[in-house]
């Protein structure tokens, strides 16, 4: 029924608007969304982001605009984060460019007397995050008597952020004639008690999490060692040669370690995490989006809100830890109708974990085998190549005439040529990329599980179950598999093929202080 934006019956101030911004029809969840939302009733939308709900909220927003004059904002939005906050007000202020709707994003971290000032000339509409939010109203700078439509936008992330009694604390102030429009990528039970309580008879719209994942984006896994990372990720960057990569790292310390060799190894990398500044962060996405960097190292909180079109590659240099983590992330490519492609580094011990995410985001995930020193070398000499041709066609090379022409009075120019070449890339050091041990279909079988007489009781922690069992059976740490820890004892999980190897090395060994039996854990029924 609604195949283009026109069909919603819209106005033609945001028709226009819409057309530069380039939007030739609506997504899923804007065909959804947008015609309940237009007759003023409550919405819950399930949308990842990158799913368009953004606009599905937006082009209402604008539709609802007050009469010109009025000092106090119609409406608000409520965002997780800054970043996402200046994106969502950044959409809003194009949709409604041609309708003089003007939207202002309030949130820490930016002098908060420039926004009081903007506040006062008299904003149409309100973004911010939650804490900046009620730090406005309680100084009257922000007044909410006029608010017609309230928005929360990721409302789960807010739930994992701990706003949650912000966020009621601000629906309380909100005249109770008014709409509310909530949108989250999952529906934890905390966030459907907000929509009891606050929402009336409101209507669901969302979309499939399989098509959330998005046809358009390639994804694909590596099974990679731990030691071996940085050389897969370098191998990869050099043979696909993408456009602007966004690199998913678990911690804040991983993300300088990474950011750090890569720049040592002369790629133009930057990082950004929570504890950069945000003028640095705002540098860093400035270089990015401009591709003075093409790579951008970052945790999953700093991450929140990107919205870079020209993205193409994101690749998880850690796993996520939960489904929900992998949608979001992969979700930064494949952006604004364009492909994108999302790589995924897995240790042998992580396929549970890595099946889990294909089973809960309802997606598929190809095992693919990294490319081989000599397709590194290949493309090494393509990039030279290409380099050389645009060298020829700028004439930058004419003042070697002389060396030259001196060299093939000696020697034959194909000679001349391939000793160059030679002096370039022969120097290069490809180094070879060791095979994980664990296969991928055999996993789960592969491993047992041993039964150990130690616990937290004795003092023991995990790394020193690691360290025992490399040590005593001579094996690497990153074949052991996953640790339960209990208060008197332990289960730890080893391949089949060395449980015995274990087994005999461990039993009646010491472990601060204590002998340790070990022996097959019972089957569970």
């Amino acid at each position: 029924m609604y195949k283009k934006f026109y069909d919603f019956g819209i106005s033609d101030k945001v028709l226009v608007a819409l057309s530069d911004m380039g939007f030739e029809e609506p997504t899923p969840i804007q065909k959804t969304a947008i015609p309940p939302a237009l007759q003023g009733k409550d919405i819950i939308g399930q949308a990842q982001t990158g799913t368009g709900k953004t606009a599905a909220f937006g082009i209402p927003l604008i539709e609802q605009r007050t009469e010109a004059g009025s000092k106090y904002p119609y409406a608000v939005v409520l965002a997780p984060t800054r970043e996402l906050a200046v994106q969502v007000s950044g959409e809003l202020n194009k949709i409604g460019s041609k309708a003089n709707v003007v939207s202002l994003p309030i949130y820490g971290g930016q002098s908060i007397e420039l926004q009081i000032k903007n506040l006062k000339k008299g904003i149409n509409i309100v973004v911010g995050t939650p804490g900046r939010v009620i730090d406005h109203i309680q100084r009257k700078t922000l007044v909410l008597k006029e608010i017609k439509t309230v928005v929360l936008d990721e409302a789960d992330e807010m739930l994992d952020m701990g706003f949650i009694e912000d966020i009621e604390k601000i629906l309380g102030g909100i005249p109770k004639d008014r709409q509310m429009m909530l949108f989250s990528a999952t529906m934890p039970r905390e966030i459907l008690r907000m929509s009891k309580n606050y929402m009336d008879k409101p209507v669901y719209v969302g979309v499939d999490a399989s098509e959330m994942v998005v046809a358009k984006i390639k994804q694909v896994f590596y099974e990679v060692r731990e030691e071996d990372k940085i050389k897969a990720l370098t191998r990869l960057l050099d043979v696909e040669g993408p456009v602007l990569t966004l690199v998913f790292c678990h911690t804040k310390r991983e993300v300088d370690e990474v950011a750090g060799k890569l720049q040592q190894m002369g790629y133009p990398a930057g990082a950004i995490h929570g504890d950069f500044t945000q003028s640095h962060r705002n540098e860093m996405m400035r270089k990015f989006k401009g591709s003075d960097i093409d790579i951008l190292v970052a945790t999953d909180v700093a991450s929140r809100g990107l919205d870079i079109p020209d993205v193409s590659h994101v690749i998880n240099f850690s796993l996520p830890q939960d489904p929900k983590g992998y949608i979001h992330r992969i979700g930064r490519t494949g952006r604004a109708g364009k492909s994108g492609i999302a790589i995924t580094f897995v240790t042998p011990r992580q396929y549970r974990q890595l099946r889990l995410i294909e089973q809960s985001a309802k997606t598929q995930i190809k095992k693919a085998k990294l490319p081989s020193r000599e397709e590194v070398r290949k493309s090494n000499e393509e990039e030279l190549a290409g380099s050389i041709e645009e060298m020829i066609k700028e004439g930058k090379h004419t003042g070697f005439y002389p060396l030259t022409n001196r060299l093939f009075e000696k020697y034959s120019p194909e000679d001349v040529s391939a000793a160059a070449l030679s002096m370039l890339l022969d120097g290069e050091d490809i180094e070879e990329i060791g095979q994980a041990e664990t296969d991928y279909a055999g996993a789960k079988r592969d491993f047992v599980r041993l039964f150990m007489t130690v616990g937290k009781m004795d003092k023991i922690k995990v790394g020193d179950i690691v360290k025992s069992i490399s040590a005593e059976a001579n094996i690497p740490a990153r074949n052991i598999g996953n640790i339960a820890l209990f208060d008197k004892f332990s289960f730890v999980e080893v391949p089949a093929d060395l449980a015995d190897r274990v087994i005999s090395a461990v039993n009646d060994s010491m472990m601060k202080g204590r002998k340790v039996r070990i022996q097959h854990a019972k089957k569970r029924a």
